[in-house]
């Protein structure tokens, strides 16, 4: 089992490296006053309406008035799943309205991209050089040849119409698709309403997006189930249909206990895979 516990002396001060160990050993994370000068906020609110007027209020004002990140730039809305008032769907339709309410805009089925927008390509495609995961911003749409602009890196990739189900609004995505990416500054919503996904892995993979600046709108009490809530996978006994399932570290432990006489090609479970830490923080095998 490898596990992260040293902090780099340069990034001792940080409430960010801090706070993703504590959540690493399912400790709370240490919140502040929301007028210190800190990288870790911590904002409650308890109901989905309250949440999402937060970050919208926040996006709109707050992060880039007051702590000077550009909201298309460099903030990055985090959350732990895709449908709902906090899901990724909801939040990028709001988000899109809140930040790029006009332009040039082109609508297929029920999607709307404009000019401007800030989008996420969801799969590689090799002919045009993107891969799952690339985020860009429109640049143009041309109705007449059918083809949207969209610059990654300053390097613009044309699509085909026809194409265009690759690509998805970024304003916010899901913590699965954040992996392996980092951000000047992460907003992550918490709620109960995402209990399902309330997992310490993926607390920890969002916080640890944040290069600058991490803030989490939520309540409490689905802070504590996150910070607390350890799953493994399990592929259960006889293999089968259980292999995308989870359970709590009680129930896994428990099971394996049962099926020791089971031998060992048919009960072998998968070891959990790292965490994907960034730079900052060492692996210390144990």
């Amino acid at each position: 089992m490898v596990r992260l516990e040293h902090i780099f002396r340069q990034a001792e001060q940080s409430q960010i490296v801090v706070n993703a160990h504590r959540i690493n050993r399912g400790e709370m994370p240490v919140t502040t006053p929301a007028q210190a000068r800190t990288d870790f906020h911590f904002v409650e609110r308890n109901e989905p309406e309250e949440i999402l007027a937060t970050i919208t209020e926040m996006l709109k004002e707050r992060i880039p008035k007051g702590l000077g990140f550009d909201a298309l730039e460099d903030v990055q809305v985090l959350t732990p799943m895709h449908r709902g008032m906090l899901g990724a769907a909801n939040l990028n339709a709001e988000l899109q309205m809140l930040l790029n309410p006009r332009g040039a805009e082109l609508t297929r089925g029920s999607r709307t991209l404009r000019v401007g927008d800030k989008v996420m390509q969801i799969r590689n495609n090799y002919d045009l050089d993107v891969f799952n995961g690339d985020i860009g911003r429109v640049t143009g749409i041309d109705t007449t040849d059918q083809e949207v602009s969209i610059a990654y890196d300053g390097r613009t990739v044309i699509y085909d119409y026809g194409d265009l189900d690759e690509v998805v609004l970024a304003y916010a995505c899901s913590i699965h698709k954040a992996q392996g990416s980092e951000y000047p500054c992460v907003v992550i919503p918490l709620h109960t309403q995402h209990y399902v996904l309330l997992q310490r892995n993926l607390l920890y993979t969002a916080v640890t997006r944040g290069r600058k600046m991490v803030i989490l709108v939520g309540s409490r009490k689905a802070l504590a189930i996150a910070v607390k809530n350890l799953l493994l996978p399990s592929r259960g006994v006889g293999g089968g249909g259980a292999g995308n399932r989870t359970l709590p570290l009680s129930t896994y432990v428990a099971q394996k206990l049962t099926t020791r006489s089971v031998p060992s090609d048919r009960c072998r479970s998968p070891r959990p895979g790292p965490w994907n830490a960034p730079q900052w923080v060492s692996s210390t095998s144990m």
